[in-house]
C-alpha cells in the first residue's frame, strides 16, 4: 500500500513537472512573440514555437535547439500580407534576457528563412484577381499530374492561369466591349544575382489532358501583350532576419523563396523591415 502511494506521488510530481515545463515554454513563446511584433511593426503577434522537451533544461542552458516562427507581414512591393517563416537552430538566449524582454540581438547556429507568396497576393500584384499558380505540366512525379496541388515541391517552368482584361472598352459607357479571357501561360521562375524573383512568361499554354489546370482559350489579345501581363519582378532580397534568398520554387500553388544562414547574430527587430 505504501509502495502504491509512493508511485502515485511520483506520477503526480512528474505530471506537475510536465505542466510547469509547458507553462514555461508557453510564457517564453509569448515573450519572444511580443518582442518580434514590437520590433518588426507587425499587425499581429507572430506564432512562436519552442520545440524539444524538457524546455526548462534548454532555458537553464541558455541554448534552444529548435525554434519556429511564423508571421503575416506587409511588404512595400507586394499588396496585402504574406507569410514569412524562420526556423532557428541553436539560438542562445539567457532566461533573464528572455524574461526582461530587453534583448535585441541573439546568436544562432543556423537560420532557415522562408517567404510564401500566396495566389491572392500574386493576383493583386499582377492585377489578375483569379490568378492561379501550377507546377510544370509535364512533371507527374509528385502524383498531382504536374499541378503542384498536393503541396509538394515542383521544378521547371510553371503555369500561370488567370483572366486577362478584354481587348476593347466602350468609349461612351466605359463598359467592357468583350468579356475578359481565361488564359494560361508557361513562365520561368528565376532568382537573379541580386536576390529578386523574376517571373517571366515565355509562351502561351494550350493545356494537356489529365492535369488540374483549368481549360484556357487562345486570347484575342496579341501574344506579346498577354505575356507582359504575366511577367513581373519581385524584390525579395531580404528574407526574415536579413537572410539572403538562395532558392525559389512553386509549392502547392504558392511561390516560396528560401535562404539559409549559419553562425549569425540575428536582430529581433528584423523579422521584417518596418
Amino acid at each position: 500500500m505504501r509502495f502504491r502511494r509512493v508511485i502515485i506521488g511520483l506520477l503526480c510530481l512528474a505530471g506537475l513537472a510536465v505542466v510547469l515545463d509547458f507553462g514555461a515554454a508557453a510564457y517564453s513563446e509569448y515573450r519572444v512573440s511580443r518582442m518580434l511584433r514590437e520590433g518588426s511593426d507587425l499587425s499581429a503577434d507572430p506564432e512562436v514555437t519552442f520545440h524539444g522537451f524538457p524546455f526548462v533544461a534548454q532555458a537553464l542552458n541558455g541554448t534552444f535547439e529548435d525554434v519556429d516562427i511564423r508571421a503575416r507581414a506587409m511588404r512595400p512591393d507586394i499588396p496585402g500580407e504574406i507569410m514569412v517563416e524562420a526556423s532557428l537552430d541553436g539560438m542562445r538566449l539567457s532566461m533573464s534576457d528572455l524574461v526582461d524582454g530587453n534583448v535585441s540581438t541573439v546568436p544562432v547556429d543556423t537560420v532557415e528563412a522562408r517567404m510564401r507568396i500566396e495566389p491572392t497576393e500574386l493576383g493583386r500584384l499582377f492585377k489578375i484577381p483569379d490568378l492561379q499558380v501550377f507546377g510544370p505540366p509535364a512533371d507527374k512525379s509528385d502524383g498531382s499530374g504536374g499541378s503542384g496541388g498536393t503541396g509538394l515541391t515542383t521544378t521547371g517552368p510553371i503555369v500561370l492561369t488567370g483572366t486577362v482584361p478584354p481587348r476593347t472598352t466602350d468609349s461612351v459607357t466605359g463598359a467592357n466591349a468583350t468579356k475578359g479571357q481565361l488564359v494560361s501561360v508557361l513562365a520561368d521562375l528565376r532568382l537573379d544575382a541580386e536576390g529578386q524573383i523574376q517571373i517571366v512568361a515565355i509562351d502561351l499554354y494550350r493545356g494537356q489532358e489529365n492535369t488540374a489546370i483549368p481549360a484556357a482559350v487562345l486570347p484575342e489579345l496579341p501574344r506579346e501583350q498577354v505575356l507582359a501581363w504575366f511577367t513581373r519582378t519581385i524584390d525579395t532580397r531580404d528574407l526574415p532576419f536579413g537572410v539572403r534568398p538562395a532558392k525559389v520554387e512553386a509549392v502547392g500553388g504558392q511561390i516560396m523563396v528560401e535562404g539559409r544562414g549559419k553562425n549569425v547574430t540575428i536582430d529581433l527587430d528584423r523579422l521584417q523591415q518596418p
